[in-house]
């Protein structure tokens, strides 16, 4: 047997590293009992802006209390989310589901996704909060995954996350994992990210702000994912980098150290690498690149070899799937 004081420790990959830090949606599941809280507390929501306690068409015209049958299906191609938050609304309310894809798996125009049965007026009554639920999470796992799958093409080291700009919280952050990017933050108390607004507060320069500003969050470390700082020049990304080697190597600790390159070009982000690759700075920190990132200059900035590619309009602006429901 080797005694404990002669084992080598050894140190993870940026990837392993990356995918500790930024990846993290396995945890967001209907199993996971807050994640369940959410999507329930969500949903409950959206059925009472709807609902308001009564549906009046399925009144008018006598609906209630008939056994029927409905299914969901595709009107185009995508990754299916949602599946299981929907089946947790439905399941609510007595209806019988019957799942025909899982979450994150492909589909075809015609698909269908869910076979249901139950009360007919139960079925037209949650009928819009269960499309807008499954349309908006289908939307964004199918612009993740499109996205991972272009970023992939140009660059293997190199992922794409989402970022907080998210309307429907974690069930967007889920929508990403689905489609196979990084969840980022999970929320603000998860992780520590020091933007521009907090350096200003700290020092009139980002160079000169980002020291003490990664000192003050080191002590917060083991209660965070990651510490990850904002910068936008290459001389503010030096010192950051130099800070969070110093630290690792002052507490002789392995920790998730980013750097976020805010807004800048691909030619100035491919400088700033080539600054800490010779600096001998690269192997201390992880590097994120984000701001003004889209689908013209999404090769550029892959092909520079940052880890990772932030975009916020995955969750803020992507279009919901076309899935329609049909009663018989």
């Amino acid at each position: 047997m080797i005694a404990s004081d002669t084992l080598t420790k050894v140190k993870s990959t940026r990837s392993q590293r990356l995918h500790k830090a930024l990846f993290r949606g396995d945890v967001l599941t209907v199993a996971n009992s807050e994640y369940r809280r959410t999507a329930q507390e969500m949903m409950a929501l959206l059925l009472r802006g709807d609902l308001a306690g009564r549906d009046l068409t399925v009144e008018a015209l006598a609906l209630k209390h008939r056994s029927g049958t409905a299914v969901v299906s595709a009107k185009e191609s995508g990754v299916a989310g949602g599946l299981d938050e929907a089946a947790l609304l439905l399941q609510a309310h007595g209806v019988d589901v019957r799942m025909e894809r899982k979450d994150g798996d492909s589909f075809h125009a015609g698909d269908v996704l869910l076979h249901l049965s139950g009360d007919v007026g139960t079925l037209l009554s949650l009928e819009r909060v269960v499309l807008n639920v499954l349309q908006r999470m289908s939307g964004v796992a199918t612009a993740a995954r499109n996205l991972a799958d272009c970023v992939f093409r140009c660059s293997s080291v190199t992922r794409v996350v989402g970022t907080r700009k998210t309307p429907w919280g974690l069930l967007d952050k889920r929508a990403l994992h689905l489609g196979h990017c990084g969840t980022h933050r999970l929320g603000l108390s998860d992780a520590i990210l020091i933007k521009n607004n907090h350096l200003a507060l700290l020092a009139s320069r980002e160079e000169d702000a980002v020291r003490p500003a990664i000192e003050r969050a080191w002590a917060l470390r083991h209660e965070s994912a990651f510490i990850e700082v904002e910068v936008r020049g290459e001389a503010a990304a030096r010192k950051a980098a130099q800070t969070f080697q110093r630290l690792q190597e002052d507490y002789s600790e392995e920790y998730p150290c980013l750097l976020l390159l805010d807004n800048m070009s691909p030619q100035s982000t491919a400088l700033a690498l080539d600054m800490l690759r010779r600096e001998r700075l690269w192997e201390s920190i992880l590097v994120e690149a984000s701001g003004g990132i889209n689908d013209e200059n999404l090769d550029a900035y892959a092909t520079c070899g940052v880890d990772a590619i932030s975009i916020g309009a995955i969750t803020h602006s992507t279009r919901a799937l076309d899935l329609s429901q049909t009663i018989s």
